[in-house]
């Protein structure tokens, strides 16, 4: 199967995404904003209609686009602190109606089902480079922020005590979180990116471990998805989005069927 060179796109691809996607989720589901990711998922639909309607690249055009979303999500949490909810509502309104509106009209002769879907047979060596370049910039930035970001997780009011410029931490986090979905379109789909960013971090979190070892278990689970759901999709002829959820849920069911059984064990045998 690797001597198509969409294969090997999409494998090289798949590896960046699936390191990319929990150590972004990682932050996010701890902060408890696992569905601001589902958000700009949907949000990134209107990117990419925009980019195929001015025949732009749909990746760039979505991180853009995205970007713009996440940054507005953070601006509006002051405005509506009692109604954190309302914020997301209102983000997904606009560009969902952007979206509809730009794929109804006729104007775009591109197949949009690929990103909605996912698709090996479209992925490019453009489309590589365009990851490529969003995933090291992004994961460099992350690691730049960690402490931070590992601090603010904690306690954000006690973040804004000790120095730490939380609103500006926020912001780039919300564009980090724009180019992970950006990177992760082409292979895993708009409509199932949200189970990347939270279903390996929710499975690693059934281990019960330490903070680094959760995050790096993460990132094991994601690989594990990510790849196997890229064989599987090659071979039954399918889209790799849905057999990615797929896996992520029956991934997370055997953890924690597995933590179940091994905690009744160790309760008959106190017994």
């Amino acid at each position: 199967m690797f001597h198509y060179s969409f294969m090997q796109n999409a494998f090289m691809i798949s590896i960046l995404i699936s390191i990319l996607c929990p150590c972004i989720g990682f932050f996010l589901v701890l902060r408890r904003y696992s569905m601001i990711g589902d958000t700009l998922s949907h949000a990134s639909l209107a990117g990419i209609s925009i980019g195929l309607l001015y025949n732009g690249n749909p990746i760039i055009s979505s991180f853009i686009f995205t970007s713009i979303c996440g940054v507005l999500i953070e601006f509006l949490r002051d405005y509506f602190k009692k109604y954190a909810e309302l914020i997301l509502a209102i983000v997904l309104s606009l560009s969902v109606g952007i979206a509809i509106t730009i794929m109804s009209s006729g104007k775009i002769h591109a197949n949009v089902n690929s990103f909605m879907f996912g698709s090996v047979l479209t992925v490019t060596r453009e489309d590589l480079y365009a990851v490529l370049v969003l995933s090291i910039i992004s994961i460099t930035t992350l690691i730049f922020l960690y402490n931070k970001l590992v601090i603010i997780v904690f306690d954000e009011e006690a973040a804004k005590i000790g120095g730490v410029n939380v609103k500006f931490i926020n912001y780039i986090f919300s564009i980090l979180v724009a180019a992970t979905i950006s990177v992760s379109m082409r292979i895993v789909g708009v409509l199932v990116l949200s189970s990347m960013i939270a279903l390996p971090v929710a499975t690693a979190m059934q281990l019960g471990r330490g903070f680094k070892s959760t995050f790096l278990y993460s990132i094991l689970f994601s690989v594990i998805d990510i790849l196997l759901s890229l064989f599987i999709s090659y071979y039954m002829n399918c889209a790799p989005g849905g057999i990615t959820a797929l896996l992520s849920v029956v991934l997370l069911v055997l953890v924690m069927c597995i933590k179940k059984c091994r905690f009744s064990f160790h309760k008959k045998r106190i017994i």
